[in-house]
């Protein structure tokens, strides 16, 4: 009877723990997604107006009658597309090589130190480094490809350690099933962990992507903050939207030129731009997820 006793109490005590503790984790869980309802409502009621006035996206700055944000918005994009692709490749053989080739020595542990630290710099640090080397040292000037090789330095961490988690996570089975049938290292890589890793790995590049579109303090160094002038009669030209040496201002760093340089109507522009800036935010993490899912139907056969 004792025994039967002290079970019961025990077990009214971990039952009473566990409710306690299920309790806290979801008032945590309440408040921060309170937080972030409360930020994107308080974003839309500010901008939402302006946001949708006809004309704020397809105007440019320098417009007299409703300045707008065409091209700090063709901007962002581009500068988005050319960062994914110098730091999706990079990252996509680091992750590979560490999972599947690297031996487990020390230099192998100074490499994931080393991408460690990298993911840990303040972007201001990198920003002023990109503008030493990218901008002074190789000669490229306050340029696209120098605020896009600035943001892939702190985009690689994130995707190499997205990537690497993702391989790791596929089951030892079916690597050792495919090693067992033949398949080189590379074949069992390509054909079997990569199409099984493909959502996670997709998240990772939506996560980059998230960072590189809400960036501004390393552009501001590396890409500038002067809103850009594009001629696309002449796309590969000078000032053409396509030249990944000129200048660019995104909608991030055009929000802190506002911010910090205002003029009569610019409070109603900034809020407007930052509107857009969440909604496309928002709506690229949607569409990725997607395709991710999709993709992952399509390799895998599921």
């Amino acid at each position: 009877m004792a025994n039967t006793s002290s079970r019961e109490a025990h077990a009214r005590r971990i039952g009473a723990q566990d409710r306690f503790a299920t309790g806290v984790l979801t008032v945590i869980v309440g408040l921060v997604m309170v937080l972030v309802v409360a930020i994107i409502a308080y974003i839309l009621v500010r901008g939402a107006g302006r946001a949708l006035t006809p004309g704020f996206l397809t105007n440019t700055s320098s417009d007299a009658v409703l300045p707008g944000i065409a091209y700090q918005l063709f901007d962002s994009f581009y500068l988005l597309l050319v960062t994914l692709v110098i730091s999706v490749p990079i990252s996509l053989g680091a992750a590979i090589f560490l999972v599947e080739y690297a031996p487990d020595n020390w230099v192998t542990s100074a490499a994931k130190t080393a991408i460690e630290t990298l993911s840990s710099l303040p972007s201001i640090v990198v920003g002023m480094f990109g503008s030493l080397f990218f901008v002074v040292t190789l000669g490229w000037g306050i340029s696209i490809i120098a605020g896009a090789c600035a943001l892939t330095m702190f985009n690689i961490p994130i995707l190499v350690r997205t990537i690497q988690q993702a391989l790791e996570d596929v089951p030892a089975s079916q690597r050792d099933a495919a090693l067992a049938m033949g398949l080189t290292r590379w074949e069992t890589t390509v054909n079997v962990l990569l199409p099984a890793a493909m959502p996670a790995i997709v998240t990772g590049v939506v996560i980059s992507a998230g960072r590189v579109f809400g960036e501004a303090a390393a552009l501001i160094f590396t890409a500038g903050s002067a809103p850009a002038r594009l001629n696309f009669a002449d796309p590969f030209g000078p000032i053409g939207p396509f030249n990944i040496f000129r200048p660019a201002c995104s909608l991030a760093v055009y929000i802190w030129r506002l911010t910090s340089e205002p003029t009569a109507g610019s409070t109603e522009i900034v809020w407007g731009t930052a509107t857009i800036l969440l909604a496309c935010v928002l709506l690229f993490n949607l569409l990725a997820r997607l395709l991710g899912k999709a993709l992952s139907r399509r390799l895998t056969a599921e």
